[in-house]
């Protein structure tokens, strides 16, 4: 394990922590333990016997400044709830794709009648954001994700609702009549 001691004119930091003051009693421990030459027994609770290399940076005509943390995007993969088998999902499409999906696949508003928007989360991760008439049935969403994404022609899926989860099996419904006005809808893969 790689650790940095920094040596502050008002305490000591270990890597990035908080400043731990010379005058603490375990503090003052801690560093004499450096001093000789030995591993103080909290990093070693902390390595579980194995090696520490201990870096040390002194600081000692400066204060503690707190370091500012630095950004680190989550990088791991996500796990959709509700699902008895956990679905991988990747990150969601950019803006510019969601653009490209709108223009690529037209649904035919009339502007006379009230609209609303829904946003489809698909089963391969990526989003589609459409606007649609109250009028507009169930099997008008199918219809936009299969002129969308071509791959999910050939793919048996169904349409859900988010919390609470209903399966939409009437796709002759219209959207008012089903009360999905301006909701998420999913596509599971059956």
């Amino acid at each position: 394990v790689q650790i940095l001691l920094k040596l502050w004119r008002n305490g000591f930091s270990l890597d990035d922590g908080e400043l731990r003051s010379y005058s603490d009693p375990t503090n003052a421990q801690f560093l004499e333990s450096i001093k000789r030459g030995e591993i103080p027994v909290e990093l070693q609770r902390l390595v579980h016997g194995g090696q520490v290399n201990l870096d040390m940076e002194d600081h000692q005509e400066q204060e503690y400044v707190k370091p500012r943390l630095r950004f680190k995007a989550f990088s791991g993969e996500g796990q959709k709830l509700g699902s008895l088998t956990p679905e991988i999902v990747s990150t969601p499409s950019s803006p510019e794709e969601e653009e490209k999906s709108i223009l690529n696949a037209p649904v035919l508003i009339d502007d006379s009648m009230p609209a609303t928007k829904i946003q489809i989360r698909l089963a391969d991760g990526s989003r589609l954001i459409q606007r649609f008439n109250q009028t507009h049935r169930i099997k008008d969403i199918r219809d936009f994700i299969i002129q969308s994404r071509p791959a999910f022609a050939t793919t048996d899926f169904v349409l859900v609702t988010t919390f609470p989860n209903k399966e939409l099996t009437d796709e002759s419904l219209t959207l008012q009549e089903a009360d999905i006005l301006n909701t998420v809808i999913l596509q599971q893969l059956k």
